[in-house]
């Protein structure tokens, strides 16, 4: 449990995060809102019609759940690595680390931040999802505990990316060249029942694959993995990632600019 100090310094760190997207939320929230609505239209309208029946349900019913996720990952991820090399860039982040808040509680106040970014614009997209299709929940349990470890780990891998990052052209190396194909090799637009043997199995080292299916399963009750494995493995991912960014703070790796 947090002291009451601690807790103070973390909610000062959380809204300070939220006010930041809030403030510019022309900036923030209504571009993903409005990338994501056009996946709606032209894949899930236009070419849905053709496409038909994806794992037995509705092409855009199918395509709904990745979609959510897809906006989660990105803007948790954004948002963390954005917010942190800001204030490094800045150096803010020095009189953060001086002061008697422990850097643990640095670290939940940011990943925190990111991870009510995520959700923020996961929740417009999916009020979004029910002007293009019918949605009901299959499993509300697993479909929020997905969606918030998803955010988790993202906001964590912004984190690491902004501490490394050196400018703002290498924050945005790894969400173009890493984050997004692995996105759109997660399954988000297809089922890995359509793809060879040697897809499946390229599919199996895909992290966001798990993540997709097993939000899926939440919403729609289909899933092509195991969804307690892919529990297990965001619980693993968020250990890891967690030990990992909170040793680099403690040993002051990538704070100074």
């Amino acid at each position: 449990m947090l002291s009451n100090y601690k807790f103070i310094a973390f909610e000062t760190i959380l809204i300070k995060e939220i006010r930041r997207f809030a403030r510019i939320w022309v900036q923030t929230l209504v571009p993903p809102a409005i990338t994501i609505g056009l996946y709606f239209l032209i894949f899930g309208n236009l070419i849905g019609r053709r496409i038909g029946e994806m794992g037995g349900f509705d092409y855009m019913q199918f395509i709904v759940p990745g979609l959510i996720m897809m906006a989660v990952i990105q803007n948790s991820y954004a948002n963390v690595t954005s917010s942190f090399f800001s204030q490094k860039f800045q150096r803010s982040i020095e009189e953060l680390i001086v002061s008697p808040v422990p850097n643990y509680v640095i670290l939940m106040g940011f990943i925190a931040g990111g991870v009510a970014r995520g959700l923020a614009v996961g929740f417009i997209v999916t009020l979004m999802s029910f002007v293009f299709t019918d949605l009901s929940i299959h499993n509300l349990p697993i479909t929020i505990l997905v969606v918030l470890m998803t955010a988790i780990v993202f906001s964590l891998a912004g984190f690491l990316n902004a501490l490394y990052a050196n400018s703002f052209d290498d924050i945005s190396i790894i969400p173009t060249f890493v984050l997004t194909p692995l996105i759109y090799l997660g399954g988000v637009f297809y089922s890995v029942d359509l793809l060879p043997s040697f897809g499946r199995i390229v599919s199996s080292f895909n992290p966001i694959f798990y993540m997709v299916n097993t939000f899926r399963y939440g919403i729609l009750g289909t899933s092509d993995v195991n969804i307690y494995w892919s529990i297990g493995m965001l619980c693993v991912f968020v250990a890891i990632l967690y030990a990992i960014c909170i040793y680099l703070l403690n040993k002051g790796t990538g704070l100074r600019h």
